[in-house]
């Protein structure tokens, strides 16, 4: 299966599709000093968050696919150096709304989970 959102994205900010089939993905973050926040080296909430939210809407893989709500929780900080393992998976669908689980992992690790909610458009968010 071939990615179909998000085409333009930065995946060294967001991470990288490595698995992806129907509903389903997995992404890989490749941390980077860029994303510390302190000389200890934890890597911002931000760019995990950022890269689940990727995951997320490569699951559902549609061009046209939003967020519209997310809750999330961080288990375990991530560092500098760091590779963030993002599995998402489709949980339900109703309609154009489709809900979404997003784990993230550092080796065996669960640093981070999050249920968003998406929604796919009928044309680009941004067109009138």
């Amino acid at each position: 299966m071939t990615p179909n959102t998000h085409l333009e994205i930065d995946t060294s900010l967001c991470g990288k599709v490595v698995k992806l089939t129907q509903g389903y993905t997995q992404t890989l973050l490749h941390t980077t000093r860029a994303m510390g926040t302190d000389a200890q080296g934890l890597v911002h909430g931000g760019f995990v968050f950022g890269a689940a939210d990727y995951a997320a809407m490569s699951a559902v893989n549609d061009p046209y696919v939003v967020l519209g709500a997310a809750t999330s929780t961080f288990l375990a900080p991530v560092k500098v150096g760091d590779v963030v393992v993002c599995k998402a998976k489709v949980t339900n669908e109703k309609g154009k709304k489709k809900q979404v689980l997003v784990e993230a992992f550092v080796s065996e690790k669960l640093v981070f989970t999050g249920e968003f909610t998406t929604f796919v458009l009928e044309k680009h968010v941004l067109e009138n």
